[in-house]
C-alpha cells in the first residue's frame, strides 16, 4: 500500500496582491500525475487546504476538480482534515456526497471520536490501513477555561487535551487492529493526521504560519502521540521536517513558496510504503512552478542582478530591497524600467534607507502588508505610552481575542 502525504496547500494565497491561481493549477495537476505515476493508494491532505474561512470560487473550483480528477486514478483514498486557516463548516459540507468519490472530510472533532478513525479496504475488502483523521484541534475542543488561570496553566491544558484526544483516537484504532489480527488480518498499520505546532518545529520569517494558541508554549512533543502509530502525518509547518529525531512524525511543508522567505527552500512530498510488514518512506521534489527572487543590495547590485537575471531569460516575481546610504528618489521607476520587455513582475520594492531608518521610524514605503496584527498592537502600545510592567497582560488578552477571530467559523449556523 501506498500512501502520498500533503499539507498546506492555502489555495487562495496572494502574494502582495498578485493572484496564483496558476501555480496552484500546476501543482495540482503534477500532483495527480505523481498519484498515477507511483501508483498511490491513498492521499492524505493534512489541513489548510484553503488560505481563508471563505475561499473564492476559483480556489473551490481548483479543489473539487482535483478531487473528482483523481477519484478517476488508481488511489482508492482521499482523506482531508481541517487546518487552522480552513473552516470546518465549509469543509464538512459536501462530506456525504464526497464520500461517493471515496473522499473522506474531518473538518472539526464530534461527539463521537469513532467519527475520526477510517478503515482503508482494498479492491477486494481486505483491511489495508487505519486512519487516525485528527483535524486541527482548536482551544475551545480540548480545553476548559476556568477563572483565574495564568498563561501557563492554560498551556499546560492544552498539550494536555491534544494528548487526551490523541489517545482516545489512537486507541479505537488500536481495537480494530487487534479485532484484524484475530480475524487473520496482520500488520494493519495505524496512520495518524494532525495539523499542529511540534516542540522545536522550524518555521521561516515571512512563511504565514500562525501560532496556534496563545502565548506559543504549546508546542506539544512527540510524546504526545501513542506509540502505536506507524506514520503521523503532519501539517501547518511549511518547511518539510521530521519532529524531534523520529523518521515516522513528518510535515510535508507546503508545496509553493508562501512568501519569499520560502523562495529557496524544496518542495516536498512525503510517500510512505507500506509492504511485508514494513515501511518505506522517501521525500518527492516538487518542481517549482514560479519563481520567485529576492534581491537586496545596494543600488548598482541590484540593477546588476536584475541584468543577470535578463541574461537567463527569468520570468521571476521580484521582491526588491534597497539598503544603500543614498536617497534613491526614482528607485521604483528605475526598478519597473529595468525589467520592461521581459516576463519578469516586480511584486515589492522596499526602501530600506539608512537615512529613513535614523529620521522616522515608520519608512516611507511601509504598509500594513510589513506588519502582523501582534506588531500593529504594539505600536499602539507605543504610540499609549503603556508602560513595560502593564503590556504583558495586555498583549495576553489581546492574543486571546485574535486567536478566537481566527478560530471563529463563520460559515457555521
Amino acid at each position: 500500500m501506498k500512501i502520498l502525504h500533503t499539507s498546506d496547500w492555502h489555495l487562495g494565497r496572494t502574494l502582495y496582491g498578485k493572484k496564483r491561481y496558476a501555480e496552484f493549477e500546476a501543482f495540482l495537476s503534477w500532483l495527480t500525475s505523481t498519484i498515477q505515476l507511483h501508483q498511490i493508494d491513498t492521499l492524505l491532505i493534512a489541513g489548510d487546504v484553503f488560505d481563508t474561512s471563505t475561499p473564492s470560487h476559483r480556489s473551490q473550483e481548483l479543489y473539487y476538480r482535483f478531487l473528482c480528477d483523481v477519484s478517476g486514478t488508481c488511489c482508492r483514498h482521499i482523506i482531508v482534515i481541517a487546518g487552522n486557516h480552513d473552516s470546518p463548516s465549509f469543509l464538512n459540507a459536501p462530506k456525504t456526497l464526497l464520500r461517493a468519490l471515496n473522499v473522506h472530510v474531518v473538518g472539526a472533532i464530534t461527539e463521537s471520536p469513532e467519527d475520526e478513525v477510517i478503515t482503508l479496504y482494498d479492491e477486494s475488502n481486505t483491511p489495508q490501513a487505519i486512519v487516525c483523521a485528527v483535524p486541527y484541534l482548536r482551544d475551545k475542543d480540548i480545553r476548559k477555561v476556568e477563572p483565574g488561570e495564568t498563561l501557563e496553566d492554560k498551556n499546560i491544558k492544552l498539550v494536555e487535551g491534544v494528548k487526551q484526544h490523541y489517545n482516545r483516537v489512537c486507541s479505537i484504532a488500536e481495537g480494530k487492529q487487534k479485532k484484524f489480527e484475530n480475524a487473520g488480518y496482520t500488520g494493519i498499520p495505524i496512520i495518524a493526521m494532525g495539523h499542529l505546532f511540534t516542540m522545536g518545529g522550524k518555521t521561516i520569517e515571512g512563511d504565514g504560519v500562525r501560532e496556534l494558541y496563545v502565548g506559543s508554549l504549546a508546542h506539544v512533543g512527540k510524546d504526545v502521540f501513542p506509540s502505536s502509530i506507524d506514520y503521523l502525518a503532519l501539517g501547518h509547518l511549511h518547511i518539510p521536517q521530521c519532529v524531534a529525531g523520529t523518521r515516522h512524525i513528518r510535515y510535508c511543508g507546503s508545496p509553493i513558496p508562501m512568501g519569499y522567505g520560502e523562495a529557496s527552500q524544496q518542495k516536498k512530498v512525503v510517500i510512505v510504503e507500506f509492504k511485508d510488514s514494513t515501511m518505506g518512506i522517501h521525500e518527492l521534489e516538487i518542481p517549482c512552478f514560479q519563481k520567485l527572487e529576492r534581491i537586496s543590495g545596494s543600488f548598482d547590485v541590484i540593477l546588476a542582478k536584475i541584468d543577470l537575471l535578463k541574461l537567463e531569460k527569468s520570468s521571476a516575481w521580484l521582491e526588491i530591497e534597497y539598503i544603500g546610504k543614498n536617497v534613491i528618489s526614482n528607485l521604483r521607476e528605475v526598478c519597473n524600467e529595468a525589467v520592461i520587455g521581459t516576463e519578469m513582475e516586480i511584486r515589492r520594492i522596499k526602501n530600506k534607507r539608512v537615512i529613513d531608518k535614523v529620521m522616522c521610524a515608520m519608512q516611507e514605503e511601509e504598509t500594513l502588508d510589513d506588519l502582523d496584527v501582534r506588531e500593529v498592537f504594539k505600536r499602539c502600545l507605543d504610540a499609549h505610552n503603556v508602560p513595560n510592567e502593564k503590556r504583558t497582560d495586555l498583549i495576553n488578552s489581546y492574543n486571546e481575542i485574535v486567536k478566537s477571530l481566527y478560530e471563529k467559523d463563520i460559515n457555521a449556523e
